[in-house]
């Protein structure tokens, strides 16, 4: 592997210098020309040393919609193909526009890459989609393309990297090739490019908020490659426009090495950003459960994806000493900041009053930072009866447990089947004192409005 990657500096370097040409003739290119634009990836010089299949063009074919005449703020890349059962394109078109306000449609392109070689499904699919999104594809803010497979380099009997069976590696090989090519054609359609899967589901304004951190990030000294705006796969990864044919190239060129999430973390570390940057709370969530591959089932969740839960408007109080200004309400509100506390003593709580009650559904405590700071021991309890316990704080007049912290975390799922009355606390009490510190980062409920039941 060590020599691989010395090949990989040698030959990547050997790209810088046509990055802006081809920025260039993307950018000036018309409509007519574009959708038929072919690219050369590499140059024949280097052909014989890799394998001879890397010199080649590729022509794209404009299904449905029109590119944008200017540039917008953000080009979302989806690539998709026919999954033996569920099909989840539709619904991750609905979610990324309907999740967006009109402005902000305004400053997106969504480009779909319609990856699969079945022509019938191409219409399918096609059809299915002009039907969905009218509005989105007149308003050019939303593409539809295919590559045709004769453009595609071999994808089968190839080497067995990380021992993977052969289908297995046809299918990373062509995931990388795909990627490549929709990564290409959204060159100069953004100013930044997202690349999101073709299943999952996106936080409301995503778009404001990307630009918000974009601008933030910007601001700083240090450089960047990657935004990651969601810890799975690659989801919510951001990267800018004026990188975007080194990708493509990098992608192409190591295609049958690894999957992609891998050789993007090389990309990344190539263009000098040594750790990753990762923004929470996620802005985007996996929602697929049948996976391209087989059409296995895939049950991955974002953790951080905080749309999962909707913490209700509450007021939160401890008797811990607080650290600087890691105040105890921070565990609950969204965001990364946290609760810091010095070492507690048995008895001690952190008793979150909910403004109105309501029924929980679920439960979800997470203590520590890096496995230090970790809570110990302590119960988690749900309270009703509202009371004020000073002229400051309040509790519960009752309460009942519903678990135990176990290595520092509690979750629980289905909670109002096992409680079913409405609740005004939610208690994290301290069963046993420790010597070190805590930090408590989130605390995040799911609840039902407050209903007649007792």
């Amino acid at each position: 592997m060590a020599r691989l990657w010395q090949k990989i500096l040698a030959v990547f370097s050997l790209f810088i210098t046509g990055w802006m040409f081809g920025v260039l003739r993307l950018h000036f290119a018309s409509d007519e020309e574009r959708k038929q634009l072919p690219v050369q990836f590499v140059s024949r010089q280097l052909q014989s040393e890799w394998s001879g299949s890397l010199y080649m063009n590729v022509s794209y074919q404009l299904l449905s919609g029109s590119q944008p005449t200017t540039q917008r703020f953000l080009a979302v890349g989806i690539s998709s193909v026919r999954r033996q059962k569920d099909q989840y394109l539709v619904a991750t078109l609905q979610s990324v526009f309907s999740q967006s306000s009109e402005e902000e449609r305004e400053q997106m392109v969504v480009v779909v890459l319609i990856a699969d070689f079945d022509e019938q499904w191409r219409r399918f699919i096609t059809e299915e989609i002009q039907k969905n999104f009218p509005s989105e594809l007149e308003r050019r803010q939303l593409l539809l393309i295919h590559v045709p497979k004769k453009y595609y380099p071999p994808l089968t009997g190839l080497k067995r990297n990380y021992n993977d069976p052969s289908d297995r590696v046809t299918f990373r090989s062509k995931q990388n090739v795909d990627y490549s090519y929709l990564i290409h054609y959204s060159a100069a359609l953004g100013q930044y490019y997202l690349q999101l899967e073709d299943d999952v589901h996106c936080a409301k304004n995503f778009l404001s908020k990307i630009q918000k951190h974009v601008k933030d990030q910007n601001s700083k000294k240090t450089t960047w490659a990657t935004l990651e705006f969601s810890s799975l796969g690659y989801i919510g990864k951001l990267y800018k426009s004026a990188d975007l044919p080194a990708l493509a190239r990098f992608l192409f060129l190591f295609y049958k090495e690894m999957p992609c999430d891998w050789l993007l973390s090389r990309f990344r570390d190539l263009l000098t950003q040594t750790q990753p940057i990762i923004f929470r709370p996620s802005l985007f969530q996996h929602m697929g459960t049948l996976s391209s591959f087989r059409g296995t089932y895939n049950h991955l969740k974002d953790k951080d994806f905080e749309e999962t839960y909707s913490n209700p408007e509450a007021s939160v109080f401890t008797n811990m000493t607080v650290y600087q200004k890691h105040f105890a309400h921070l565990s609950w509100t969204a965001g990364d900041d946290f609760f810091w506390a010095l070492p507690p003593a048995n008895g001690d709580h952190l008793t979150i009053v909910l403004k109105n009650p309501a029924l929980f559904t679920e439960i979800l405590v997470e203590t520590g930072n890096g496995g230090k700071d970790i809570l110990k021991s302590a119960e988690v309890e749900i309270g009703k009866d509202a009371i004020n316990t000073s002229k400051e704080e309040k509790s519960c007049k009752v309460f009942v447990s519903v678990g135990k912290m176990e290595k520092g975390k509690f979750e629980m799922q289905g909670l109002d089947k096992v409680h079913s009355f409405n609740a005004s606390c939610l208690r994290i009490r301290v069963t046993a004192g420790q010597l070190d510190w805590i930090i408590v980062k989130k605390i995040r409920v799911s609840t039902k409005p407050e209903s007649s039941t007792l």
